[in-house]
């Protein structure tokens, strides 16, 4: 996806706080925009005096180290925060107003009681040979491929993407839960990798740069990788509900999101400016290992037409609501198409 492609121009505005410095608080302007129905028309631009509250840190990198974060017509506050349930929380904190996670906690946050919608989604240009996930191995597990999982402790976060792989890669196995002992956690900072490494569970899902961080540390011990063998490229951009029916806060959300989609396409063609940007300087990997990661990841695909993602994940839901005895969801609900379209014309897409 080049540039020329991300043609729709933004007009300049300051940012409200730099990298990682935002108190988890309900700021933003002092009066609410005027109520939006969540059909309705999204406004042209939002009131002069709007912040948009952002849990989007590797985005905010690539803008800033781009110098896209220049056109952005909206003010942010940026919050360092990622992963679905701390997003989550930060939700339901009035904390922040959007935030980019995979496609599971979207899911969880309805099944929970937090209304939400997706607004963007991506996914890997060539996802199989780009997986986001590997199954780490602990020190001593024979674990050589998805079929040696029976009988295994597994790490399981039920309400992450992390789970959902899981359940996937059993499947493709021909394993159900009952051939597996799951341990419930969350998969937040390095517990799953600390996990393996005190031998708490045999097998655990890691994304690219705790899997590198993770063989760095205990490969001389024992420990390895597998490859899971599923898709896991799924990613999107998330809101509450009772943010897009405000005007204002809606309108600063479409041109976020036309930002991101630009962000994307540069990550995707500067890796190695993005590799030393989020990875080495922001998330304090080597600059050896941020190569690792970002070549692993591979390139970004973001998407003006949802049709097919959605689809796939109702199959992931249609997943979870047998594995997880959860409540039948129609995926296409939690799409807010409004958005489509605005991604489809930053994209020049017809």
């Amino acid at each position: 996806m080049s540039r020329r492609g991300l043609s729709r121009p933004l007009i300049r505005a300051a940012l409200a706080a730099p990298l990682g410095l935002v108190a988890l608080s309900g700021c933003g302007s002092d009066d609410p925009g005027a109520t939006l129905a969540l059909t309705a028309a999204l406004p042209d631009a939002p009131a002069a005096d709007t912040v948009l509250r952002v849990g989007d840190p590797a985005t905010q990198v690539a803008l800033e180290t781009s110098g896209l974060i220049a056109e952005l017509d909206v003010k942010v506050e940026w919050a360092n925060i990622t992963g679905g349930p701390k997003t989550l929380e930060a939700f339901r904190a009035d904390a922040i107003d959007i935030g980019s996670v995979a496609d599971i906690p979207p899911l969880f946050a309805h099944w929970t009681g937090t209304d939400v919608r997706i607004v963007a989604a991506r996914e890997s240009a060539d996802p199989a040979n780009h997986p986001v996930y590997e199954l780490g191995v602990a020190p001593g597990a024979k674990v050589r491929t998805a079929k040696d999982l029976k009988g295994k402790k597994i790490a399981y976060s039920p309400g992450q993407a992390q789970g959902a792989l899981v359940l996937n890669v059993l499947r493709e196995a021909g394993l159900s839960q009952d051939d597996v002992e799951f341990v419930e956690m969350q998969s937040v900072d390095d517990a799953f990798s600390v996990a393996l490494a005190g031998k708490q569970v045999d097998v655990a899902p890691l994304g690219q740069t705790l899997a590198k961080t993770y063989l760095a540390k205990y490969e001389r011990d024992g420990a390895s990788t597998i490859d899971p063998g599923v898709r896991d490229d799924a990613w999107t951009l998330y809101a509450p509900t009772t943010v897009l029916e405000d005007a204002d806060k809606a309108a600063a959300i479409k041109e976020y999101v036309v930002a991101w989609t630009q962000a994307q396409a540069w990550i995707s063609e500067h890796p190695d400016e993005f590799a030393k940007a989020f990875y080495v300087d922001h998330e304090g990997l080597s600059p050896e290992d941020a190569a690792y990661v970002v070549q692993a990841i591979g390139a970004h695909r973001v998407l003006a037409d949802w049709d097919e993602f959605i689809a796939r994940h109702q199959q992931t839901v249609d997943t979870l609501v047998e594995a997880q005895d959860q409540e039948p969801l129609e995926a296409e609900t939690l799409y807010d198409r409004r958005y489509e379209k605005v991604i489809a014309d930053a994209v020049g897409a017809s």
